[in-house]
């Protein structure tokens, strides 16, 4: 059995619409917007940082990982990238952590910390 389409009669009225150009959307005054918003990243004095050594699902091979990060991908990027720099080791940047290769703990808490980040130490 087919559906019939119903086209839209011009006394029908508008339900409900996003668009800002409608009538309703422009009446709204764009409180719906679908445009991203820009997170604003807080001052690294109120961020506290996880540094934590870890060798889950990777062969045995120790990683050091950097979570807690608020603030937009790309700050965390360029803050992992100047990590890899400072340690002189490779690294990656996933799932809103930052991850070093080997047992870089020490180093990293005092880069961060010398970054002004509050920072703690996970696990032993």
């Amino acid at each position: 059995m087919k559906k019939k389409k119903r086209k839209q009669a011009e006394g029908d009225a508008l339900v409900y619409s996003t668009d800002p150009d409608t009538p309703l959307g422009s009446l709204l005054g764009g409180l719906f917007d679908s445009g991203e918003t820009e997170e604003a990243t807080p001052p690294p004095e109120k961020q506290t940082l996880y540094v934590a050594l870890d060798r889950k699902k990777r062969k045995g091979k120790a990683v050091t990982l950097v979570s807690g990060f608020a603030g937009p991908e790309a700050e965390l990027e360029a803050l992992g990238k100047w990590l890899k720099s400072q340690c002189g080791v490779g690294g990656t940047v996933k799932q809103g952590e930052i991850l070093i290769q080997g047992d870089q703990r020490d180093r990293v808490i005092a880069l961060l910390t010398q970054k002004g980040f509050r920072v703690k130490r996970k696990g032993g």
